[in-house]
């Protein structure tokens, strides 16, 4: 507790284009090696680069989502370093001045929420590949990834631990494919974080020396890195030593970090801008369109299923985690009986989303649709299914048995609200039960749900138990 964790992540995000970000070489993923690397891409004698359009605009919408300013004027530079896998020479960058200053990520806690301010969002392209693991003895290099074009996002150094970073993360992951920009596929490169990681006692201004955990793809590795570095920094600190600038690796396999190399600044990467490329202009007119093309953000929507369908702030919360989830709530949600839809919210949140897991598919693909939820709730608020039912219709529909009145018909499943009816099984279940109807006029109070649940057991479940209750009590004060 005399340390204190800090954070700042820089995500690379791999912007959804079919083509690079200065060339037209295909960026589809699992191509066969070096099949998809331009004269561009691998800096033949000659070629020039031609600044891609489409990703120009998605960092713009990533601009805007964040409530960032967005540079009217921009510049490319050279990033320049040697490694096998960058052919050039060179990566083309923003340093200087990028398209996205500023801007800011507001994300869930436990106890609450935390916005985390932005330090600037720039268009780069990416390097190619080594592979280590497929050679003895030698790496090889695919280069089907050289100028696939990728928004980084930087964050201040505000995040206090693994578990903050692991939450900001997974909210900008959702943000960027809300907005349509990235994939967000992980396993494929699509979303990668390098972490900055520093300790410092409690209550000292000064930031300590950081070390950078690169290419952390799940959230899961991000978390146990962070931890294993903050240990790691906090115990060479307290045996008397220091902690050298540095970029490390995670290894999941043994779950520790090792040293890759010595951390660059940026004065060793020799930034100049880039004489092949002019400054990257954004206009007023382009600016206009994509503010008008934006979709409802999260945020926004939360608020919107709050106040339009009164959820509760946790199931708005649940319900926006990603767009697909929330553009089937809404579709769920639009036209269902108003005292029913904390019910179908809980109903996504809960056994559907159970399922999805089980059965490892997107909501998008869910074999219970809206309309399935909807008409299940017109049953309930109908008196036909009761909240125990609810459950035995979904698990029939995600079988496969068809859709929620068929399997109402098909299984007999129809709560009995007929308050004749109830009434007779009712004093049936009284006169059988003659010691708990003396148990509970004696005052003991869980008698009484002993006779619900005999009623209950006459009815095999079916009876209404609002009716249940209210005929147990009316009878048992005579």
């Amino acid at each position: 507790m005399a340390w204190e964790i800090v954070v700042g992540l820089e995500t690379h995000a791999q912007l959804a284009t079919k083509s690079k970000m200065f060339s037209g070489a295909s960026t589809a993923f699992g191509a066969p090696p070096n099949s998809q690397a331009s004269a561009v891409d691998v800096a033949l004698p000659g070629v020039l680069p031609v600044a891609n359009a489409a990703a120009v605009e998605m960092a713009v919408k990533f601009g805007l989502a964040v409530g960032g300013r967005v540079n009217a004027r921009s510049v490319f530079a050279r990033k320049n370093y040697f490694y096998p896998d960058l052919p050039k020479g060179y990566q083309i960058s923003q340093y200087e001045i990028p398209i996205v200053a500023g801007g800011a990520v507001t994300f869930a806690l436990a106890g609450g929420e935390k916005t985390l301010r932005l330090t600037r969002a720039h268009l780069e392209e990416d390097a190619g590949k080594s592979l280590h693991e497929d050679y003895h003895g030698m790496t090889g290099i695919d280069l089907n990834r050289a100028g696939t074009p990728l928004l980084e996002i930087v964050s201040e150094p505000e995040l206090r631990g693994a578990q903050e970073a692991v939450a900001y993360a997974r909210a900008l992951h959702a943000l960027v494919r809300w907005i349509g920009v990235c994939d967000g596929n992980m396993q494929e490169g699509s979303f990668r974080c390098d972490a900055n990681v520093s300790v410092r006692r409690a209550g000292e201004a000064k930031l300590g020396t950081r070390c950078e955990i690169k290419n952390l793809n799940s959230f899961l590795f991000m978390e146990q890195a962070i931890e294993f570095e903050a240990r790691r920094q906090i115990e060479l600190l307290e045996d008397g030593g220091t902690v050298v600038q540095e970029t490390r690796l995670y290894d999941p396999d043994k779950g520790e970090t090792r040293a890759m190399r010595t951390k660059e600044e940026a004065h060793d990467y020799r930034y100049f801008p880039d004489p092949d490329l002019l400054p990257l202009v954004v206009t007023d007119e382009t600016m206009s369109r994509l503010r008008a093309e934006m979709p409802e953000l999260p945020a926004a929507r939360r608020e919107r299923l709050i106040r339009a369908y009164a959820l509760t702030p946790a199931q708005a919360g649940l319900l926006t985690s990603s767009i697909e989830t929330s553009s089937f709530a809404l579709a769920a949600l639009e036209g269902a009986p108003g005292g029913r839809r904390q019910d179908i919210a809980n109903w996504i949140s809960g056994s559907l989303s159970a399922k999805l897991n089980e059965a490892n598919v997107d909501i998008s693909a869910s074999r219970v649709t809206p309309e399935d939820l909807r008409r299940l709730a017109q049953k309930v608020e109908d008196g036909t299914l009761s909240g125990k039912m609810v459950k035995e219709v979904l698990d029939a529909v995600w079988a496969g048995e068809g859709r929620v009145d068929e399997v109402i018909q098909r299984r007999g499943l129809k709560q009995i609200s007929d308050a004749g009816a109830l009434e007779k099984i009712v004093a049936d279940v009284l006169a059988q039960n003659a010691r708990q109807v003396e148990d509970y006029r004696a005052g003991k109070a869980k008698a009484f749900n002993a006779l619900v649940g005999q009623v209950m057991k006459a009815t095999q479940g079916k009876a209404n138990p609002a009716q249940v209750n209210a005929l147990l009590k009316a009878k048992l004060a005579r």
